[in-house]
């Protein structure tokens, strides 16, 4: 029996109406190519098997032609895994002729191992969607050919097609789904890497050196020689952002209840970058001391999460050395704003702020009446009263250096405190 008596019109699909198209890459296909592969008759199998080896060489010859990246000799691993995917394909396809129940476990895996492969090779994804389509349009052309020359009817051929533009939806979309798991994972292995050198970094006493290098060569991260911390307010939704696009030099912890960065230097555009983040900069320090560039970078956030400092974007220690001085210790600030302060004690708060606020302007200035009240926006003889009445309760601790010192310290401690 010829193949032409055996193929009637009876056994073939008939031409399906155009369907709308998957985007390329979503999914692992609706299994619509089985459904048509097995929709034609599986004598045409043994017909078109003989001709495996040659349809092999046109679809890698035009792959190599029209793919820079695949245009070299299919030798070792590579050629290997690019010969068996093309091999498998073909295979798939002839098992699947007449046979609905053929199975997909082995093709599925040897097209998402090809992702992988491509991902580990460190080709971008499109390259081997490139490849399937060229692949794809280059074995219709032959199978059409051949087709035609064994007087196969035009709407067997139709059927035949949509086969093969549907199958190479299919396995590219595959590809992706093993291109993106290796790319999940390898991004996965980098973060806990970088996370773990971050705390490494930070850790006290100050790791070896050794130690530091070996960790950052594998989480990709060129080592400086100096180093901010970065703190960070934490948010209640911070688990749920999606990762900022930070610069490969930046560590970063987002996701732990005090999440902080570290880099050689605050990148450009810190606030733009950790939209939403308020971010407070510690001192530039050599790397053996990052834990200290963080600590006062939280304490900097501290202190304006209290409203002692200006709740800015993005502030920087550096801004404020003098206030994270006097703040350092606040039980010592606070023993010597009361001994230094006692002398005001008895009197109400608001003889108390007023005379404060005299005195830190005498302390300040050069002790002129009228300086003293511009300053304070009162009048001459205001400050000059409130002058004699400090005299009364300070007494000869007013001509005392060191006591004037103290004073000053503790009355600008009080100024933030209050």
């Amino acid at each position: 029996m010829t193949i032409e008596a055996e193929v009637r019109p009876s056994r073939t699909a008939p031409p399906r109406a155009p369907q709308p198209r998957r985007p390329r890459g979503e999914g692992a296909g609706s299994g619509r190519a089985t459904a048509l592969w097995a929709s034609l008759p599986a004598d045409l199998a043994p017909v078109f098997r003989p001709h495996t080896d040659a349809l092999t060489r046109v679809i890698l010859t035009e792959i190599q032609r029209q793919v820079p990246e695949y245009a070299r000799p299919l030798e070792g691993p590579f050629g290997q895994v690019i010969v068996r995917g093309v091999r498998e394909a073909i295979g798939q396809c002839l098992d699947n002729l007449g046979n609905p129940a053929v199975s997909q476990e082995n093709w599925i895996g040897v097209f998402r191992h090809l992702g992988r492969i491509e991902y580990s090779e460190g080709r971008p994804l499109d390259q081997i969607q490139t490849a399937y389509r060229v692949g794809g349009l280059a074995a219709w052309r032959f199978i059409a050919k051949l087709g035609q020359s064994l007087g196969l009817p035009a709407d067997l051929l139709c059927v035949g097609a949509e086969a093969v533009l549907a199958y190479v939806d299919e396995i590219s979309a595959l590809s992706v789904q093993g291109y993106r798991a290796a790319q999940a994972r390898a991004a996965g292995t980098r973060a806990r890497q970088r996370r773990q050198l971050l705390g490494l970094v930070l850790s006290e006493p100050a790791p070896a050196p050794q130690a530091v290098q070996g960790l950052a060569g594998a989480a990709g991260w060129r080592v400086p020689e100096e180093v901010v911390a970065m703190a960070l307010e934490p948010r209640r939704d911070q688990h749920r952002l999606t990762p900022p696009a930070l610069p490969a030099a930046v560590l970063a912890d987002l996701e732990s209840p005090q999440p902080c960065l570290l880099a050689a230097a605050p990148p450009e555009g810190l606030a733009a970058l950790l939209r939403g983040w308020r971010v407070a900069v510690g001192p530039r320090v050599p790397l053996a001391q990052a834990a200290m560039s963080l600590r006062w970078a939280r304490r900097t956030m501290d202190l304006s999460v209290r409203g002692i400092l200006a709740p800015e974007p993005v502030l920087h220690a550096d801004d404020h050395l003098t206030t994270l001085w006097m703040l350092a210790d606040e039980f010592l600030i606070s023993q010597l704003r009361d001994t230094c302060l006692a002398p005001l004690h008895g009197l109400t708060d608001k003889q108390r702020s007023r005379l404060g606020q005299t005195l830190l302007a005498w302390l300040q200035s050069s002790g002129s009446a009228p300086e003293m009240a511009d300053r304070l926006g009162v009048h001459p003889q205001t400050v000059r009263y409130r002058m004699r009445r400090i005299e009364e309760l300070f007494g000869d601790r007013l001509g005392d250096p060191d006591h004037r010192l103290r004073l000053e310290i503790a009355l600008r401690a009080a100024e933030l405190l209050t």
